[in-house]
């Protein structure tokens, strides 16, 4: 056999091997959803519904974990996602203070959010404008609507 095959062969074993390794490191495999334990008081059922279907899968713990999920490197980068959108924004734990409550509706109004391979990956979170604008005016209705104990300064 040429060389360059017996290379190519090496490092389609390698990179398996590497994959199948991957699997075992415990990063990634801790995928939980803690209790509610208060949600904003909504303005809409429809700002609820939006926000579930475009933003709860980060800012909340009503986390839905697909079967991609459970492997890494897939599940790493996921499992980050979620850890940074409960730290910033919290839709189930509302009890407590929420950082980029002030900003959501923004990022909302200007596509930040959500975000673009996230979007990608799910269908339901891809808003028309018409949508995202509901979206965005429901959110700064509920917030402006929460008292100051929820939302940071």
């Amino acid at each position: 056999m040429p060389r360059f095959v017996n290379r190519w062969w090496m490092s389609i074993v390698t990179v398996l091997v590497l994959f199948f390794v991957i699997q075992i490191l415990p990063y990634g495999q801790t995928r939980t959803n803690p209790p509610v334990t208060m949600e904003p008081a909504w303005n809409s059922l429809t700002t609820r519904d939006l926000a579930k279907r475009a933003c709860f899968d980060c800012h909340s713990n009503a986390t839905r974990w697909p079967g991609y999920a459970r492997v890494a490197p897939v599940s790493w980068l996921i499992l980050h996602d979620v850890q940074e959108g409960r730290a910033a924004l919290n839709f189930s734990e509302w009890d407590r203070p929420q950082k980029e409550a002030k900003e959501a509706a923004e990022e909302v109004r200007e596509g930040q959010m959500p975000g673009r391979v996230y979007r990608l990956m799910h269908a339901e979170a891809r808003l028309s404008d018409s949508e995202r604008d509901q979206l965005a005016s429901g959110l700064d209705d509920t917030f402006r609507a929460s008292t100051r104990q929820h939302v940071e300064p």
